[in-house]
């Protein structure tokens, strides 16, 4: 009888459907490349006329694509019949049933083939020029090339039993990270996680040296020098504290005395009722469309990406009971208060039409799913609770009354939160993920007057959670990751953080971020929105983000305290849609050479969303001096200086931004002429100055912007106070932004204040 997917039951022993090897077998560093023959020896049926065969990647593999007419580009692949039948063959990215849609497709176009005939694939035939079939990415232990087969022509394919695989492990070493807590109250144990990655940021366990440590404050505990071992992919020094109150930068350096990293932004504090806590409450591994296991995803998250917080979020129309009961068995056997907290729960994965990707979270394991559809979930004895709008969703969560926190989320389905949305049940928006950023998101929930939080997590498919760069496939940014404040590392204290919005989303750094509002006069606060029903409040003078609060009168001060991982290029205050000021920790005074060229945005809401900036900047009458990138993860997204004045580079956005640095010399009199595919500049340099100079280019956000920074720019932190202008009518969601230099963006949850 048929499946959901509407592929008869099998109608062939699997023994009869023959079999494939892969040559050579292994081990293979991710992202190398490489030269595989895949032969595919038929069974007892053969191949009819008109029959045929797959072989599939999953959605999340980003190698090199297989092509066929370009026998000296990257993955030139060769198919051949033993028998000489005529074969049509191609390649299709959605040609299969996710997650195994990327599809080479070889087709018996006349001709048959009977058992014991053969048919030759090469990935990455180097013998006329090829470099080879580059390698996914991201390592994973069992990388398939699999195989399926029509062999009656009935278009009914069937898996082969034993599948080719390899495995993939990461590279040597690129780079080093170093993280800590971003805050600590005098005398808190903390401890420092280091570990090295490969140039595609796999987390690698082929360093093997000597490292110094080195701290602007004293350290107690930290030792001068370690030795980080062969073979270990993460180096742990424990129980360091800190007698006085400050911040502190801890450096990593090489034999040379040469800095190989710094940690984050650390700072001790006298005493802080609340901690910040770093968590990635979004991602999925294999059994769903992502990559390695759950069990994996978990302790990459806790090993390897050295969060506090995780969770693990599988489209729910490929969730099927075993591996729901296995993901509850799985968060609580992980959650261990203290050190590391799990978050049961699922991606309501709804269609666009129908309300869009949520993300449901609960607070006790067990707890039953209800799911958007079983699209891919062939057991329909619980279909009675599906939910398959947003609304019903919702509903169906109050009227069981789960202990539950929903976010909106944009993935390949957007979040639609004017259509559906519950102010009880979903409590924040994400605003960044692997998938790109998305203000528009929470500028959505403004619009519609809801009061909402902000968070961002990577939604990673790349078994990374935590650490979650996006490799050479269509994901265009770092995962974000979400700090929550809150007086201890456990579950009821996480669930009591989101509820109250206590938290705010980066795209992937780690920063102290502290924003507060003052009032004149004592208003009226709350953790609960009282528009929605019974709300306890408190006389209170000051609140902090994440607070609701009634001010009947007086004025507001907003204090913002940041401490950046990098230099910081501004920060903005906005009051809900409106803009309120761009503020830099520098002045038109320091202002040097250095022209800054930024593009951002995306094409559109929806999953084809990405934007082509390939381009060219020439400098005119001046000369390059040197250039840095901003947001390049893509290793095949390169720029390259040709000649003395002009820049050429590859590159794209998802609703995030990218671009570069140049520092110009002899540039008096000179010229920028800017081309790339949607913004065509001609601009004096005369004119490139303090404030943004602005190209819109339709779409979503999508413009260029060109202004100049200082040569050098050594502020890592900002203290100030803006005295705030409310409206009279409706909320005031106070809240911020701030960007570094590096491209990493940080969003503080709005405080909300109605008169």
């Amino acid at each position: 009888m048929p499946t959901t997917a509407g592929i008869f039951e099998d109608p062939i022993e699997p023994r009869e459907l023959g079999h494939a090897e892969i040559v050579p077998v292994g081990e293979f560093e991710a992202g190398s490349y490489q030269t595989f023959t895949l032969t595919y020896t038929c069974g007892y049926f053969g191949i009819d006329d008109s029959g045929s065969l797959r072989v599939v990647f999953r959605f999340a593999a980003d190698q090199t694509r297989p092509q066929f007419d370009d026998p000296k580009g990257p993955n030139y692949t060769t198919v051949v019949a033993s028998n000489n039948a005529v074969l049509e063959y191609r390649y299709d990215p959605k040609g299969n049933i996710r997650p195994w849609d990327r599809t080479l497709y070889v087709k018996v176009v006349r001709g048959f083939m009977k058992k014991g005939d053969t048919i030759t694939i090469t990935f990455g035939d180097t013998s006329q020029g090829s470099p080879g079939m580059r390698l996914q990415t991201f390592c994973e232990d069992t990388f398939e090339f699999r195989v399926l087969v029509d062999p009656i022509a009935t278009y009914n394919y069937q898996q082969l039993p034993v599948q080719p695989m390899i495995e993939l492990i990461p590279g040597p070493v690129d780079h080093w990270v170093a993280v800590c807590p971003t805050s600590r109250n005098v005398g808190d144990a903390f401890r420092l996680s280091i570990k090295a990655e490969d140039k595609w940021g796999n987390p690698t366990n082929q360093a093997d040296r000597t490292l110094t440590l080195r701290s602007s404050r004293p350290v107690n505990g930290l030792p001068e020098r370690i030795r980080f071992p062969a073979g270990e992919f993460a180096y742990h020094v424990e129980g360091l504290s800190v007698d006085e109150p400050g911040d502190v930068d801890i450096e990593l350096l090489d034999d040379s005395g040469a800095v190989l990293c710094s940690a984050n932004a650390l700072r001790i504090v006298e005493k802080a009722d609340l901690r910040p806590y770093w968590g990635d409450m979004h991602g999925q591994s294999e059994e769903t469309i992502g990559t390695n296991s759950a069990r994996q995803y978990f302790e990459f998250a806790r090993d390897r990406a050295f969060v506090d917080v995780a969770g693990h979020q599988g489209n729910d129309f490929q969730i099927t009971k075993d591996f729901w009961s296995t993901l509850s068995e799985l968060t609580a056997e992980f959650d261990e208060p203290g050190n590391f907290v799990t978050l049961p729960g699922y991606e309501w994965s709804g269609n666009t039409a129908l309300g869009g990707d949520r993300n449901v979270y609960y607070m006790t394991d067990d707890r039953p799913i209800r799911r958007s559809s079983h699209a891919l979930v062939d057991d329909k004895s619980d279909i009675d609770t599906d939910c398959n709008t947003a609304a019903d969703l919702f509903e169906s969560l109050r009227e069981a009354d789960e202990n539950v926190v929903c976010f909106a989320h944009c993935g390949g389905r957007y979040a639609d939160v004017k259509l559906a949305h519950d102010g009880i049940v979903e409590r924040s928006m994400e605003v960044h993920s692997s998938w790109g950023t998305f203000e528009w998101l929470v500028h959505d929930a403004f619009g519609m007057g809801y009061r909402v939080g902000i968070v961002g997590n990577s939604d990673g498919h790349k078994g990374r959670p935590g650490a979650s760069y996006p490799g050479a496939a269509h994901f265009g940014a770092i995962g974000g990751l979400t700090c929550l404040l809150m007086p201890e590392l456990t579950r009821p204290a996480v669930f009591d953080c989101l509820r109250k919005r206590h938290h705010y989303a980066t795209t992937g750094g780690r920063l102290v971020m502290d924003v507060r509002a003052g009032f004149d006069e004592a208003g009226t606060l709350y953790h609960e929105n009282p528009d929605l029903g019974p709300a306890d409040g408190r006389p209170a003078t000051e609140a902090m983000m994440g607070d609701i609060v009634h001010l009947p009168s007086g004025g507001v001060t907003l204090t913002m305290d940041v401490l950046a991982s990098a230099p910081i290029e501004r920060l903005d205050i906005f009051n809900g849609l409106d803009h309120v000021e761009t503020i830099r920790p520098y002045g038109i005074d320091e202002l040097g050479d250095r022209i800054r060229i930024i593009w951002e945005g995306a094409e559109y809401r929806g999953r084809f969303r990405q934007v082509i900036w390939d381009g060219t900047a020439t400098f005119e009458g001046a000369r390059i001096e040197r250039h840095g990138t901003i947001n390049f993860f893509n290793r095949d997204k390169t720029i390259d200086r040709i000649g003395d004045d002009t820049l050429r580079w590859r590159a794209l956005t998802t609703g995030n931004l990218g671009g570069f640095d140049a520092w110009i010399t002899d540039a008096d009199g000179g010229k920028l002429k800017l081309d790339t595919p949607l913004v065509k500049l001609d601009l004096p340099l005369s004119d490139v100055g303090y404030d943004d100079h602005v190209s819109d280019a339709g779409g979503l956000g999508r413009r260029v912007r060109v202004f100049r920074l200082p040569e050098d720019n050594p502020h890592r932190a900002m203290r100030l106070e803006r005295p705030i202008d409310l409206k009279d009518g409706g909320d005031n969601p106070l809240f911020v932004r701030v960007t570094q230099e590096d491209g990493h963006l940080a969003w503080s949850s709005p405080i909300y204040v109605y008169r």
